[in-house]
């Protein structure tokens, strides 16, 4: 597909329907003449005329016959699940080739970007998981909009909204709890595991006593906490402080929402991942002291 506006996040006057790619050209021997050309594999976002369609894992051709001028063809942005804001400024100042902190001056400036309420003006959460496209007449604006319009799309169906009220959430602190579902979750398969100990903690009226959150505030991206971290006083300590915490701590995807309004069923309340691919769920304390300790203890022989 081509992209025949200056910029694939540019309005348009009215809406066109969208056309499909003309096919592939062949040689006298029925072969394709090999100038198809594949975009990555990966959640590609895609203005089609006022249609916005998101397809995940697909490829999506982009073809160019003989007879067609040739145009820009778009290269493309990956924003990965639970990256924070600051590393989705730092990408966007990469592909657009702009001074570092551009982005950010952009996203933090009163009204550019069409927030919820709810947010304050902070974007983080709302700076959607995708495959963006980006031409040389993008801008930061347009296309840090684009991403929180994809989250609008995402977290404004009347299935969130029912699923956060079951919950006795608001959509925003859905949005919370799935950034750190996100960012605690070893692997998927975990994720609703996780979501459950959220809910079973918010419930007993406990810290959450998130790693995560705290690892936010102070700026870093590590499994390590010290007992002086814990002392920060810092609203993104969840084990001085009970509750969500204030904003998002990254930009969840979809199955990590889904896992905070859909949680599986248990009475967890601790875990921790104590190798790569086992993560140990208990509402014991006991048995989760027993679990921690075998997580230090295979801490201590990887760094041996």
């Amino acid at each position: 597909m081509t992209y025949r506006t200056p910029s694939p996040y540019a309005p348009q006057r009215r809406p066109r329907r969208p056309s499909l790619p003309r096919p592939p050209r062949r040689d006298r021997r029925g072969r394709r003449d090999g100038r198809a050309r594949l975009t990555r594999r990966g959640r590609f976002a895609l203005l089609l005329g006022a249609v916005l369609a998101v397809a995940v894992a697909v490829t999506v051709p982009l073809l160019l016959g003989r007879d067609e001028p040739a145009v820009e063809q778009p290269r493309t942005l990956l924003v990965p699940e639970g990256r924070r804001a600051d590393q989705v400024y730092t990408a966007v100042d990469r592909a657009l080739h702009l001074p570092d902190g551009t982005a950010r001056r952009t996203a933090t400036t009163p009204g550019v970007l069409p927030l919820p309420a709810a947010a304050g003006g902070n974007p983080e959460g709302y700076l959607f998981p995708a495959t963006y496209p980006v031409l040389s007449s993008t801008t930061p604006e347009a296309l840090l909009r684009f991403m929180v319009d994809t989250a609008a799309r995402h977290y404004g169906t009347a299935r969130i909204a029912e699923g956060a009220r079951a919950h006795g959430l608001s959509v925003y602190e859905t949005v919370i709890a799935a950034s750190i579902v996100e960012a605690e979750a070893d692997n998927p398969e975990d994720m609703a595991k996780v979501a459950r100990v959220v809910h079973n903690r918010l419930a007993r009226g406990m810290a959450l006593q998130m790693d995560s959150t705290l690892h936010y505030a102070l700026g870093r991206d590590t499994v390590d906490t010290s007992f002086e971290d814990t002392k920060s006083d810092s609203p993104y300590n969840t084990y001085a402080r009970k509750g969500l915490p204030p904003t998002p701590i990254g930009n969840p995807g979809d199955q990590a929402l889904d896992a905070v309004i859909r949680p599986a069923d248990g009475d967890w309340l601790y875990f921790v991942t104590v190798a790569p691919g086992d993560t140990r769920f208990t509402a014991d304390y006991a048995t989760h002291q027993a679990n921690v300790a075998e997580f230090n203890a295979n801490r201590g022989a990887a760094r041996q």
